[in-house]
């Protein structure tokens, strides 16, 4: 398997950041790390080497970001619009950086590029492919939130509320956007094991939404042995990815 580590300075950011590339050729797929996680987490959880047969046979190919959750919305010390303007910045590093970045390395400047994640990496999958349906055509969010009020309450403002997708979507009436949804691939995913209940609240509310707005999605409810956990995880993640058909 091609492996390759990639770093350098974000001025949006005003930090180091670093990812790593897995595989030679395929699907682009961004996946975003849990809460407070880094770019080598899925490799150190063993999720690269579940979908390493998918990565082999160049079917994928996966770039693995590091986040800046503890300084955006689970930076609880600050205030919830100080940590939805660093979250903006963070939104501006993936699709001015990493985006060019991936198109590049995939050699096309249009390539759609698909995003995954677990837990907060699941958010931030539904979050970002909702929010820029022009860049992202994929996501696959997996045991996710779709709401900041764990992390801010009842605090709403344009950051916030743009960076809910619970919230915006629930508005949003633009029929160019929603036929972007429409031809894109959405699975939302979660089991209903430990830890998984505000998960599951969340999800069955996107499908609510989701429905209402006329957008296909596989809104997949697994048994109440699936716990919110790695070991889970990795047989659902290259299970979807077969089921969509990359």
């Amino acid at each position: 398997m091609n492996i390759e580590y990639h770093k350098w300075y974000s001025d949006r950011l005003g930090r180091d950041m670093e990812l790593k590339v897995y595989g030679h050729s395929g699907k682009p797929f961004i996946i975003f790390p849990c809460q407070g996680g880094r770019f080598y987490e899925s490799e150190d959880f063993g999720m690269i080497d579940a979908l390493s047969y998918l990565i082999n046979a160049g079917r994928i190919k996966v770039f693995t970001l590091d986040g800046i959750d503890n300084e955006s919305w689970a930076n609880f010390g600050a205030h919830p619009s100080i940590r939805g303007a660093r979250h903006n910045q963070y939104d501006s590093y993936v699709l001015m950086e990493a985006v060019p970045f991936i198109r590049n390395h995939c050699q096309s400047n249009d390539i759609k590029i698909g995003l995954t994640g677990f837990s907060m990496g699941a958010y931030h999958a539904a979050n970002f492919f909702f929010r820029h349906p022009y860049v992202f055509d994929t996501s696959i969010a997996i045991s996710g939130l779709y709401d900041l009020k764990t992390f801010v309450g009842d605090y709403v403002d344009n950051h916030v509320y743009y960076n809910s997708p619970i919230m915006f979507l629930s508005n949003l009436e633009d029929e160019a956007i929603l036929n972007m949804y429409r031809q894109s691939k959405i699975v939302i995913c979660c089991g209903q094991g430990a830890w998984e209940e505000e998960m599951l609240e969340d999800t069955y509310q996107m499908k609510e939404i989701l429905e209402r707005k006329g957008v296909p999605a596989m809104i997949d409810i697994w048994g109440h042995d699936v716990n919110h956990d790695w070991p889970w995880w990795k047989k659902m993640l290259p299970y979807f990815i077969e089921k969509l058909g990359y």
